[in-house]
């Protein structure tokens, strides 16, 4: 029976959100007992949208050292060629990777290939590169051999998000437009009764899916305070809300053809950057930042000290930040930079975890125990859009996800957080040093 299906609420309509609501509609015979919220219209323009899930386009690869996140990257790759939810969305350019001449990540990529059965890469040296004008300039000496994959590429991540939304919608899941004030507990502050809106809108349900991404834990702590929940035990100890930067090159329609015509991959330079080509609609080369990352830490009424996405627009980068992480790119690549600034910025924050796995479980608090989690994208999971919520839906009907990705998504312990592993480039954890984003601005300590 419809009625007995318990009501849903999710909060965060990205990556692991509309995924969830996506895939647990196909399992109910009443969807709109599924609910999501988010604080952005559908419809928003995309520069007001601050979401790691909307972007001008995200990596989609299957280019993964760990077995685990391989197998679902190539899971997830069959529904971005064939899925009607995001097909049409995902342009298949290939990409290149060139490692430091220390580096280990396309040899381990190749390792993990060739275990599960082929190896569809080819090794690439880094003076082959010189051929894309954007990386004239490069010092090969500066690198090892690289790697091409012709099945990875880059998708519009605004409208395949869009577009997945839809379906769901369309199957008759709801979705509120509205900013979460605070989580509110039943009258006997025995379990998670729903939320409560700046608006001063009430939104109760059986479970509650918090999928907020960056924005997680300054949802959570007022309720942390309220249940008098100890340091060690508190979402901050499983997730980073941390900022990185983006910065979109305006290209003339001759400029994008040309490198249209060059086959130009996506290129990911020792870590140092990635590069995403333009297409004739978005006439813009993106170019991520991957060494220069930022916290924005705030102290709660409680004293706690908790890390949250910073109050400035997404792209009111200050001026010191910029040129941090424009001598980054212009190291990166040289030629090409020269005389070039980008015509927009981008602070995208994530939620990062410390071994960069999702955390997708339920809350381990007894009187939090219908709250469920499902974050910790770490820079690396927007591909996994069409896939993770089934995974999740295992979560909330209780049933396991097999032994290795239980472990590698649970709640973990102490021991357990003092690892320190990656998954976006394989297993060295992230080098750079976080600062402050007040280290780059005037500005006081910040409480919530």
């Amino acid at each position: 029976m419809a009625d007995n299906e318990p009501t849903v609420l999710i909060i965060g309509a990205g990556t692991f959100g509309m995924s969830t609501a996506y895939h647990l509609s196909k399992q109910y015979q009443d969807p709109s007992r599924i609910t999501v919220i988010d604080r952005w219209d559908i419809d928003s323009p995309l520069q007001n949208k601050h979401a790691a899930a909307i972007d001008t386009n995200r990596i989609i690869r299957t280019d993964y050292e760990s077995h685990v996140y391989c197998n679902l990257a190539n899971e997830a790759l069959h529904f971005w060629f064939w899925s009607i939810a995001v097909q049409g969305h995902f342009h298949k350019t290939g990409w290149i990777v060139l490692d430091l001449a220390d580096g280990g990540f396309g040899d381990a990529v190749r390792k993990t290939f060739k275990e599960r059965g082929g190896d569809y890469t080819r090794c690439v040296a880094p003076e082959e590169l010189e051929r894309f004008a954007v990386l004239k300039g490069i010092k090969p000496k500066d690198f090892g051999i690289g790697y091409y994959n012709p099945e990875a590429g880059w998708c519009d991540a605004e409208s395949a998000t869009t577009s997945f939304t839809k379906v769901a919608l369309g199957v008759g899941v709801k979705r509120v437009t509205g900013e979460v004030q605070e989580l509110i507990l039943d009258s006997e502050c025995s379990r998670l009764a729903g939320v409560r809106l700046l608006d001063g809108r009430v939104l109760k349900a059986d479970k509650i899916v918090l999928a907020a991404g960056a924005w997680t834990s300054v949802l959570l702590s007022p309720i942390e305070d309220a249940l008098r929940i100890q340091e060690e035990d508190r979402i901050e100890r499983q997730i980073t809300a941390v900022g990185r930067l983006s910065a979109y090159y305006a290209l003339s329609e001759q400029e994008t053809q040309c490198m249209i015509d060059s086959k130009l991959p996506v290129i990911v330079i020792g870590g140092e950057v990635d590069i995403i080509p333009p297409s004739q609609p978005n006439r813009t080369l993106k170019i991520n930042d991957l060494r220069t990352e930022v916290v924005s830490t705030i102290t709660t009424s409680s004293g706690h000290r908790i890390t949250v996405p910073s109050h400035r627009h997404q792209s009111d980068v200050p001026e010191k930040l910029k040129r941090q992480s424009t001598k980054v790119m212009q190291d990166a690549m040289p030629e090409w930079t020269k005389g070039r600034m980008p015509h927009r910025w981008r602070i995208c924050y994530d939620a990062v975890t410390p071994t960069e796995d999702w955390l997708m479980c339920r809350h381990p608090h007894s009187q939090l125990s219908n709250l469920y989690i499902a974050v910790g994208g770490s820079f690396h999971s927007y591909k996994f859009l069409p896939v993770a919520g089934k995974y999740m839906c295992n979560v909330l009907n209780g049933h396991s996800n097999g032994e290795e990705k239980d472990r590698a998504w649970k709640w973990k312990s102490g021991h357990e957080l003092q690892r320190r592993e990656g998954k976006e480039f394989g297993d060295n954890a992230r080098k750079s040093v976080r600062k402050d984003l007040r280290e780059y601005e005037d500005g006081v300590s910040a409480k919530l």
